[in-house]
């Protein structure tokens, strides 16, 4: 079975609704029922001061609602789409290992972490097909772009790796510097507009390179890290 390209918003909501109901857990989601949810599955507030209570506990439920979140975007991503992008794959599966050992350990440091292992192995695969001369780029995405040529592919592979060794470098910068908050509202405030308005800029250069738009030719982007 083939991706539906009748379904872009499909296939945004997928990439990103997890991260949405990450964001909408840890902000909208009253700190006493966080406490008292996190509280019956663990002692590990009582030795702390309500303060840090809060922020652990927020840390907890975001993070568990993240990972179910993620999981079922892959399972409908099989389901209504016919396949699971290599990317998500990768972003998903983080997502589950690093989720689970913040989970585990009750350390946000996992979870804010993750994004840059994401935006590495990314990088670090789009340069291999660089140096490899491989189009790399197409088999992450799983995206079909008409008419581009082998010269257009390289430089939005090019484009893609600097772009995504930015981002890991930008994640570091913010949650080693600012509050859990302020790294939660990062990643949907900031991450994804950057990533979808990259995704935009490249557009001139891939139609000067013979992009066809055709239907919806450019749907899919890069899941955020």
């Amino acid at each position: 079975m083939t991706q539906d390209k009748s379904s872009p918003g499909l296939s945004m909501a997928i990439d990103y609704a997890p991260l949405v109901v990450f964001f909408a857990v840890n902000f909208l989601l009253p700190p006493p029922l966080a406490m008292t949810i996190v509280a019956s599955l663990t002692s590990s507030l009582n030795d702390m001061d309500r303060l840090a209570a809060i922020v652990v506990a927020r840390v907890i439920v975001a993070t568990a609602a993240f990972v179910v979140a993620t999981v079922a975007a892959m399972i409908v991503s099989k389901v209504k789409l016919g396949r699971i992008s290599p990317m998500l794959w990768i972003s998903g599966g983080l997502v589950v290992v690093f989720g689970g050992l913040t989970l585990y350990f009750h350390d946000p440091r996992f979870i804010q972490m993750k994004p840059t292992f994401v935006y590495t192995i990314f990088a670090g695969v789009l340069a291999i097909g660089l140096a490899t001369n491989r189009p790399l780029l197409q088999g992450l995405l799983g995206a079909a772009y008409p008419g581009l040529t082998a010269e257009g592919w390289g430089k939005l592979t090019r484009n893609w790796a600097i772009f995504f060794a930015l981002m890991a470098l930008l994640n570091e910068a913010v949650w080693r510097s600012t509050s859990w908050n302020f790294w939660v509202g990062f990643k949907l405030w900031g991450a994804i507009p950057l990533t979808l308005l990259f995704a935009v800029a490249n557009l001139p250069m891939l139609m000067r390179h013979g992009l066809k738009m055709e239907e919806d030719a450019v749907t899919d982007i890069p899941p955020e890290g």
